[in-house]
């Protein structure tokens, strides 16, 4: 059960379970996104940095809001001492049945909320006010949009999409942003551009976590995130309409802005350091929106989720364990049957690496699977490998995945696609190119089907014998016995 309607109460929550430190003086200058990176990869609690060096004091950050399956439960409503295992299979259920009912929750406008406690507009507009951070030491500039929700409507069809791509600070009234090709915001902007038509933009940087999670991920095209998400709640989220682009604005957010893209206007942008911990994606020029309306609330929130290497990422974990539930989800949509895990490490960004488990069913079983997974929605976008593994092997368990890899699989039966689906931030391509497709390789670390039941048993006592031993002796062992 959901219990918090915004970031605040997020916070709350947070707090009550241990998974919230507040942290004062800290500067914006590189040593937030330092103390982000070293708190990821030690799975740590959300951090509020508070009286940050150089702001106004109530100006404030949070980030790893969703560093650990703690904070990740606690966002999906979800058992809090859940295991990640329990969690992805939970949410690989539950993301079709929020797929299913999200019509049945369309956001709700309203005409008052918190977000309009302050609102400049115009010429009063000052984004300079807020503590935006520079993360990454190479980074061309600060980014106040990493955990950021960005609003677009489709000018044909009227649907409006929420995604998070990053958004760079220019200027007190000047934001640029930049979206992968094929991305569902840069299909809206792409459509304005191609009619020399204005793209109407608004950008929420201060969300709760639930919001920022939809916003990062793969919601069936066609349905809205903020109806997606009210199928989580159980009720419709409340928006404001902007006054300037008319585009929906969650009412409990703490910042959000909204302005317009002219297809006319770039201005220099990037680099950044990115989800696959380069920066792969040299700075360019790219479109920018001139801000018409700042709205904020007194004591402000900015939601910082900047990318990296690995789970130093602060979308690192989160990403993992929704993506491997998306993934889960459109793998079974698809037809493939006796599916019995699968996971997305943080270590390929979660899209790099795909582990599948399955319970092999008949010949051919295990390149169906591989090649789905390597092309749904969720899996395509800049995947790298995806290796399938029996239903013996815990797909969780990387040593284990790499003991079926050495043992099960034979190099000559991978699969190589070609001209997948890539982008400008993958490090592999060689820019400038006009050809963002790579190639994925699918190793099958299975058993042979042909010859599953001759393959050689692996010497490991059972299950159950193991667990028994286990439970009646791991007292002894002073702790140091903690799993089997």
């Amino acid at each position: 059960m959901i219990e918090f309607n915004d970031m605040r109460e997020w916070i709350e929550q947070a707090n009550k379970i241990g998974e919230l430190k507040v942290i004062e003086g800290v500067d914006p200058n590189l040593e937030v996104g330092t103390m982000v990176q070293i708190n990821g990869k030690n799975e740590g609690p959300a951090l509020l940095f508070d009286k940050l060096k150089g702001y106004k004091d109530g100006f404030r950050i949070v980030t790893n809001s969703l560093g650990n399956i703690k904070t990740v439960n606690l966002t999906f409503g979800l058992p809090v001492e859940q295991g990640i295992r329990e969690t992805v299979e939970a949410l690989r259920l539950k993301a079709g049945e929020w797929s299913s009912s999200a019509k049945d929750f369309p956001s709700k406008p309203v005409s008052a909320g918190p977000i309009l406690e302050n609102v400049e507009k115009g010429d009063g507009v000052d984004l300079e006010k807020f503590p935006v951070p520079l993360w990454h030491e190479l980074d061309g500039g600060r980014y106040i949009g990493t955990g950021v929700s960005v609003v677009t409507r489709d000018p044909d069809t009227g649907v409006v999409n929420v995604g998070t791509y990053r958004v760079q600070l220019h200027d007190r009234r000047t934001v640029g942003f930049y979206i992968s090709p094929g991305k569902h915001g840069r299909m809206h902007r792409d459509k304005y551009f191609a009619r020399g038509e204005p793209c109407p933009v608004a950008m929420v940087f201060g969300s709760d976590p639930l919001t920022y999670i939809l916003s990062a991920s793969e919601i069936p095209q066609g349905i809205c995130e903020f109806d997606y998400m009210g199928a989580i709640r159980g009720e419709s989220v409340p928006i404001i309409e902007g006054k300037v682009t008319g585009l929906p604005i969650p009412a409990n957010a703490e910042i959000a802005i909204e302005g317009i893209a002219h297809p006319q206007d770039f201005r220099f942008e990037g680099p950044f350091g990115e989800w696959t911990g380069t920066y792969a994606s040299k700075g360019r020029d790219e479109p920018f929106v001139k801000v018409g309306a700042l709205y904020y609330r007194n004591n402000p929130i900015l939601l910082g989720s900047p990318p990296s290497k690995g789970l130093a990422s602060d979308q690192g974990f989160w990403r993992a364990v929704w993506r491997s539930a998306l993934l889960y989800n459109e793998i079974e949509r698809a037809g493939i049957p006796n599916v019995t895990g699968l996971w997305c490490p943080a270590f390929g960004g979660s899209r790099l690496f795909t582990i599948v488990a399955i319970k092999q069913s008949y010949p051919g079983h295990a390149t169906e699977t591989g090649h789905v997974a390597s092309q749904t929605r969720a899996g395509a976008y800049l995947g790298r490998y995806v290796v399938v593994v029996d239903d013996d092997i815990n797909p969780y368990d990387i040593e284990d995945v790499m003991w079926a890899i050495c043992t099960r699989s034979d190099p000559k039966e991978m699969d190589i696609i070609k001209r997948a689906w890539s982008g400008p931030l993958d490090p592999r391509i060689r820019k400038p190119t006009d050809n963002y497709t790579n190639s994925h390789g699918i190793i099958y670390a299975v058993k042979p089907y042909e010859w599953y039941d001759d393959f050689p048993p692996t010497a490991l006592n059972s299950k159950e014998l193991t667990e028994r031993v286990f439970s009646r002796w791991k007292k002894h062992m002073g702790g140091r016995w903690k799993n089997i």
